[in-house]
């Protein structure tokens, strides 16, 4: 099994690369060449940072064609942790309206309460409503670590889980070979460390 992580210059690479490891996953690659990614049997797109300076990264690249060849044409499961998460969606407003990879119907956009506290920051619980791939064997509320400014909601069944802050967002969401988490598996100690075990068996 070999898991791609892909390197477009913005992401948290050492702590996935760690948890991995933990997992007894040895063959890791960190890459933007087209080739590698094609070789590897996973992908797993991290992100910290804004999303339009992540798309300009990517597209720079070309890794936006890359990427939507790999999982649309190709069927390789995709992993999308974070800002890694948004960036699979349509959009986001964060530094103005740009377009993402369009490989998930989910918006970004602000906390619509100017109360709370921005960026979420800590444990907070995911309610899982139905079952899901992500969550084999684990409990239908679990807590998980998140660290963002931006939330993505979605009026479609993309198979999305929720965690309240203030308002109700999308935690994680999976549809085919496609998933994705706001919240920091590889930094979400046990409960994470399951999640990405299932993604690497079950996706």
């Amino acid at each position: 099994m070999k898991i791609a992580i892909v390197d477009y210059g913005m992401g948290n690479l050492r702590s996935v690369i760690s948890a991995l490891k933990y997992l007894a996953i040895e063959d890791i690659i960190v890459s933007a060449d087209e080739h590698e990614l094609f070789s590897a049997d996973k992908i797993i797109l991290p992100g910290v940072g804004s999303f339009r300076t992540a798309m300009e990264l990517i597209r720079a690249k070309s890794l936006d064609a890359i990427l939507r060849d790999l999982v649309i044409n190709e069927k390789k499961p995709v992993l999308g942790i974070c800002l890694g998460m948004q960036l699979l969606g349509l959009s986001s407003s964060e530094g103005g309206y740009t377009e993402g990879l369009g490989l998930v119907d989910g918006v970004v956009d602000v906390f619509s309460n100017e109360q709370v506290v921005v960026p979420h920051v800590g444990y907070n619980q995911v309610l899982v409503n139905e079952p899901q791939r992500l969550y084999h064997g684990l409990k239908n509320i679990l807590d998980f670590y998140f660290v963002h400014s931006f939330k993505m909601s979605s009026d479609s069944n993309i198979g999305q889980s929720l965690c309240k802050y203030s308002d109700s967002f999308v935690a994680s969401f999976e549809v085919g070979n496609i998933a994705g988490t706001q919240y920091h598996p590889e930094l979400s100690q046990t409960n994470g460390l399951n999640v990405l075990k299932n993604f690497v068996e079950l996706f």
